[in-house]
């Protein structure tokens, strides 16, 4: 279950509320992020989805952005004074639930007041928000999940994991024997095709690709059977470890198919 719930009102900054969803979800995994349009799967049925959700969060992120308090529902009253309003429900729930609530303000949106808000909702005005300026996207985003990853210890216990993933990888791209084995490694995928092998390291394993015979990589004898389709009849004879010469013993008759001349 999620850990972070985006709560955002459609037409007014779901576009920005799909922005936060996919930072946090990078920084934290997108398991523990929950956006509606993102989360609930086909045929699910919505209102348990979403309630469930809502309960099981640590944290509700309500995106709020200049149309948000005077958004009108499909009756043509305000949306916040309407009981069956998803948005509002969402954030009764996280009132009810103990989650810590976070207002997102989106560039210029005024800070909530508790008069302009039904009475239900009054308190998410006494609640410390973030602003997240458009035009400077990148640091306010990296500032709320920062704050997220101070204030839920699960969340903070991801991002450090996370971190040390990211150090780790780093470490290992600036390592020249790991560049070494990458280099290599990209060299037999663009010569090679097929075969068996052990590459590791400096490849001091053994590679076979596209063989057409018997292969032997032990370190006991290799027999080869004669083969009357080819130049050379006889036997190849490999025994022990191969330090030596290798010798083909040809006979140079001609081969049946040939006839005389």
């Amino acid at each position: 279950m999620p850990d972070i719930f985006i709560n955002y009102r459609t037409g007014d900054e779901e576009g920005t509320a799909t922005l936060i969803e996919r930072e946090l979800s990078r920084r934290f995994g997108s398991e523990r992020v929950f956006r509606a349009s993102k989360s609930i799967e086909a045929g699910q049925r919505f209102p348990e989805a979403l309630i469930t959700a809502v309960r099981r969060s640590s944290v509700l992120l309500p995106v709020i952005g200049s149309r948000w308090v005077d958004a009108r529902s499909a009756d043509g009253g305000r949306a916040l004074d309407n009981p069956e309003d998803w948005t509002r429900r969402e954030i009764i729930e996280a009132f009810e639930s103990g989650a810590l609530i976070v207002p997102i303000l989106v560039d210029r949106a005024p800070r909530l007041q508790r008069a302009e808000l039904p009475s239900a909702l009054a308190g998410l005005a006494d609640h410390q928000y973030r602003r997240l300026d458009l035009r400077d996207a990148d640091a306010d985003l990296t500032r709320i999940a920062n704050d997220l990853a101070d204030l839920v210890p699960q969340l903070a216990a991801v991002d450090h994991q996370n971190a040390s993933d990211d150090q780790r990888r780093s470490a290992e791209d600036d390592d020249p024997r790991y560049h070494g084995v990458q280099i290599r490694a990209h060299e037999i995928r663009s010569r090679q095709r097929g075969g068996i092998g052990n590459l590791a390291g400096g490849f001091s394993g053994t590679f076979v690709s596209e063989s057409s015979g018997p292969v032997h990589t032990g370190s006991g004898d290799q027999y080869t059977a004669p083969r009357f389709s080819g130049d050379g009849m006889g036997v190849t004879y490999i025994a022990g470890k191969h330090s030596g010469t290798l010798r083909t013993d040809v006979d140079n008759r001609r081969r049946p198919e040939d006839g005389a001349r």
